[in-house]
This record gives C-alpha cells, structure tokens and sequence, in this order.
C-alpha cells in the first residue's frame, strides 16, 4: 500500500505541469497560482491513523510556500537520528531522491552533504548542498535539533543539474515516555530553475507528507532497529 501511495505520489508533479490532472478543482489551481494564504499556517492534512499533521503557509518575503509537520514516530531518538544521518540510504525512502553523499565531516555534530532530487518529466534534476548542525539532546532541554541549510555556492554548478536555492529545515526530536519519537518540522524548498509557482507549491504540498511517512517505514528496518555499526553522529549529550 505504502508502495503504492509513494508510486502514485512521484506522478504528481509530471501531471500538475503538463496541467493533466484533474486532481484540483478550478478554486484549487486558482489558490494555488496566486497567493490566497496569509501568513499564518494552516491545516492541509491530519492523518490520525499515522498520526501526521502537516501545515502550508505564504510569507510575503518568501517566494514559496513554507511547510510544517508534527508527527509521532514509532522509534526511539537514535533511530529516528540515524536514519536522518545515513545520508547515503537517502534513495530508499526520501522523496525523490535519486543520489545523496556526505561531502565533509566537520565534527560530531556537523557536516555537509549533496544531494540530487529526481524532477518531473523534461525538467532537469535538482541537486542541493546541505549544511547540517545537529544540537543533542539534554536532559534540561528534553529535545534535540536538526538544522538543514542550503549553501548553493559550496560547490561549483553540476553539468545538467539546476541547483536549489534553498532546502532549509528545522527539525525537533522529543523522546517520548512510551519509547517513540515526536517530530516537529518547519521548512521552506526552492527548487531553482524556471517552474511555474502553482506547480511548485502543489508538490511541496505533498513531498513533506510523503517524505516523513518514509521514515516512519523505513525506521522499522533492522538497518536501524538492529545497527550494526555506531552512530555517525552525536544525538545525546
């Protein structure tokens, strides 16, 4: 079933830009093309069977649409963080993507990495450099962080790739007392290149959505139920 959502999913944003779904009413293309959002956030999904929520909003200084999610992970801190830090693993369940690497490993909790995202049908891949700060958990603060940040000009420009201009996340991780994971995200994604806005915001509607119902699969795993090696990182203080 998951399969099958993530397949049907990946056809989304071929099918918004040759403007041949009929997924979104008249009203719905029309909210999506303008601005039609005010800067507060508001609710576009609530999934309780997988306990999912996930919110949109339009800031007047941002091209795009912001993101934000609050979800239950059915996995404890360590694992939710090493799933997020095994970038090389990225293509099995990260949304569209299609090759990631660390490119540097500053220390514990700090590194750089790429990353190329598949792109719709006759549109070149997107590929981003993503700078990471992890901030462990204390007992004190009772969370940890994960901060995402685009740095296009960390590398030079890759030959039949468009580079993003941002895919910048704060991502929060709060242990829960039954042994899962609550993780609350807000982000923002500009994808470069020349796309049509209504097109972009459509998929970033989805993407998020999709992207955290990945980790909540592939966190069951025994790469990360049972790991072999130690963690790359640091999570805990």
């Amino acid at each position: 079933m998951v399969r099958n959502l993530r397949k049907a999913a990946a056809l989304l944003p071929a099918l918004l830009l040759l403007n041949a779904s009929p997924a979104f009413a008249d009203k719905d293309l029309d909210e999506l093309r303008g601005p039609g959002l005010g800067s507060e956030w508001r609710l576009i999904k609530n999934d309780t069977r997988k306990n999912i929520k996930a919110w949109d909003k339009r800031d007047d200084d941002k091209k795009y649409r912001s993101f934000k999610l609050d979800l239950i992970i059915d996995a404890p801190l360590e694992a939710v963080a090493r799933a997020y830090t095994d970038i090389d693993y990225y293509p099995r369940w990260f949304w569209e993507v299609q090759e990631s690497r660390v490119l540097k490993k500053v220390s514990d909790t700090e590194f750089y990495y790429y990353v190329v995202h598949r792109a719709p049908v006759g549109l070149p891949p997107r590929d981003a450099i993503i700078h990471a700060k992890i901030e462990p958990w204390t007992k004190a603060k009772g969370y940890a962080l994960f901060i995402l940040e685009a740095k296009p000009a960390y590398l030079p420009p890759r030959d039949g790739h468009v580079r993003m201009n941002a895919e910048d996340m704060v991502i929060k991780w709060t242990p829960q007392p039954d042994g899962t994971t609550r993780e609350e995200v807000e982000g923002y994604i500009d994808p470069g290149g020349s796309v049509p806005v209504w097109a972009i915001n459509a998929v970033q509607r989805q993407a998020p959505y999709y992207t955290v119902m990945g980790l909540q699969r592939v966190v069951q795993t025994e790469r990360f139920k049972n790991p072999k090696d130690p963690m790359p990182f640091k999570v805990r203080e």
